[in-house]
């Protein structure tokens, strides 16, 4: 029996999912003085507000890429495998928590979560059969890991290099943006500076070497899911992009020759006219601070690139059918506002890993919005709306009050220092909790429509020990056959490079030939710069 969802009693006010307050309906009169060319102009052209193509997904839909990893790299490979048969276009690989926070399979902080949320890759044995048989050059390959991401990409490429590849053909993203880590993930090795320096060092050896690899993918996601609201995911987004600019000058190089591989990655939510606002406004902010403050001259600067997932934060672990719903509402608004690549989540993970059946469902509602709905037919088909355009200046302008904010402290990396954007971003979550908890704010199966003596309703999928008694078993007999005085002596350079701010990323690609573990070389870095530990903000 379906509950009665009871009305609250106070007055109800209209409002964004992140608050921002609505008129019953918007006209000309919300768009004074503005002019077509300075905010809109056409797709293709300056500020793309409305898309960095002209003719958008007539050209060319968005790569489908799924996220995948869960056990070890051959359940992951397997994934990948059915997921391309099944018509995806792009890899995107998750890493289970011990990997994205530097240890081995073998540490006893790893116990228990080997394997559970993504894939465990210990060394460049588990690399290899992560991607074996697949067409590294012909595949574009997404990883999803940050602070030892250098360490994880330098595996990825001596595997490439190991079967022939050349470097210079390989197209794919890492997200490596350490940044969100410290506002929102949490999945961070040693202090923010010497952090960025590692990033500034892939960031040089990539824009020689693979000049086709995104070495940075600017994430919002994380910080959305973590409490924020749109503005703050945009304007938090930006300046972190920003900062990484300033981090490629100071390492050398010049704007026009790294700035286009660098990407974004933004989270759909539910609220689907505030989300389509928050990409275009993205985009026209991107565009005019490349362009006035940093002077990039090539095109391809000034076009914001983004990968867009729906939001795992909107999904409800009672009746979780209803995830599907939310989840083609959410990506339909990615594809609205303009994406690049899309990952549509399972209905499921709000429970755990996806099925293959949760993963085939999401991957068929991509394919159902490309080629079924009509939506690709026209590029930027909602540009002139009142609401729409109204709604994307005003994101632009909070965006823009929050930048002052972080110029006025210092800028990113002291934002950090001074938990700034963990307190913005605390205080929004727990406002957003009050209107739930109060019902001001109805997800349909959680605080309204509820059902009784509901389980999930749907299989789950469970990750057993197996996977990382075998992880653990394979670890031991690598470090039985490795040659231990090589990685050794690559571990010694690497540290001596680390201290003396030598690029260190050759040093690390050198470690991870000899099968120096994930670990081992994060020991390395724990060693030289410290452990990072959080300042409390209350």
């Amino acid at each position: 029996m379906v509950k009665e969802l009871t009305k609250p009693k106070a007055e109800k006010t209209f409002e964004t999912i992140s608050g921002i307050p609505l008129k019953t309906v918007y006209t000309k009169e919300d768009l004074k003085d503005w002019n077509y060319d300075e905010k809109l102009n056409e797709p293709g052209a300056f500020p793309y507000t409305r898309g960095i193509h002209n003719n958008m997904y007539r050209g060319k839909v968005w790569t489908m890429r799924q996220f995948a990893g869960f056990g070890g790299p051959e359940e992951t490979n397997a994934r990948f495998k059915y997921l391309l048969s099944q018509g995806q276009t792009g890899l995107s690989t998750a890493f289970d928590l011990p990997t994205l926070m530097g240890y081995d399979s073998d540490h006893p902080k790893s116990d228990g979560e080997v394997g559970v949320c993504g894939v465990a890759v210990d060394s460049l044995e588990d690399m290899e059969i992560l991607y074996q048989d697949l067409p590294l050059d012909k595949v574009s390959t997404s990883m999803t890991i940050n602070g030892p991401a250098v360490i994880v990409f330098a595996m990825f490429l001596a595997n490439a290099q190991n079967r022939g590849f050349d470097l210079s053909k390989l197209n794919g993203t890492l997200q490596n943006d350490i940044f969100k880590e410290y506002i929102a993930q949490k999945t961070y090795l040693i202090p923010p500076r010497p952090a960025l320096k590692l990033i500034q060092d892939m960031m040089v050896f990539c824009t020689n070497e693979v000049p086709k690899w995104n070495h940075i993918s600017v994430s919002g996601y994380h910080i959305r899911e973590a409490g924020a609201t749109a503005a703050q995911e945009l304007a938090f987004t930006l300046a972190d992009g920003f900062a990484y600019v300033d981090a490629g000058i100071e390492a050398g190089l010049k704007v026009d020759d790294f700035v286009p591989r660098l990407s974004f990655f933004f989270n759909a939510h539910i609220d689907f006219f505030e989300e389509i606002a928050k990409y275009r406004a993205a985009r026209r902010i991107w565009a005019r601070r490349m362009r006035d403050r940093y002077g990039a001259k090539d095109e391809r600067s000034l076009k914001l690139r983004f990968h867009t997932q729906t939001a795992g934060c909107s999904l409800t672990a009672p009746q979780p059918e209803n995830n599907i719903v939310r989840t083609a509402i959410e990506a339909l608004a990615g594809v609205l506002g303009g994406t690049q690549s899309l990952h549509t989540n399972s209905m499921d993970e709000v429970l755990g890993l996806p099925t293959e059946k949760a993963a085939h469902i999401a991957l068929r509602t991509q394919q159902i919005i490309a080629f079924e709905t009509g939506v690709t037919n026209v590029a930027d088909p909602l540009a002139g709306s009142y609401f729409v355009e109204w709604l994307t200046d005003e994101l632009e302008r909070q965006a823009e009050e929050y930048f002052d904010k972080i110029e006025a402290i210092g800028g990113v990396i002291s934002g950090i220092e001074k938990g700034f954007f963990m307190k913005e971003i605390g205080d929004s979550a727990y406002q957003f909790q009050q209107k739930l908890d109060s019902k001001d704010r109805i997800f349909v199966g959680l605080n309204g429509f509820t059902e009784e003596a509901e389980g999930p309703g749907i299989d789950i999928l469970k990750i057993g020990r197996q996977y990382q008694e075998r992880q653990v078993e394979r670890l031991k007999k690598l470090k039985a056959r490795r040659d231990q005085k090589a990685v050794d002596a690559s571990l010694e350079k690497l540290k001596d490079a680390l201290r003396t701010g030598e690029n260190s990323f050759p040093f690390i690609l050198e470690a991870v030939k000899t099968y120096a573990t994930t670990g081992e070389i994060c020991d390395a870095m724990r060693e030289v710069h410290g452990a990072y530990r959080e300042t409390a903000v209350l």
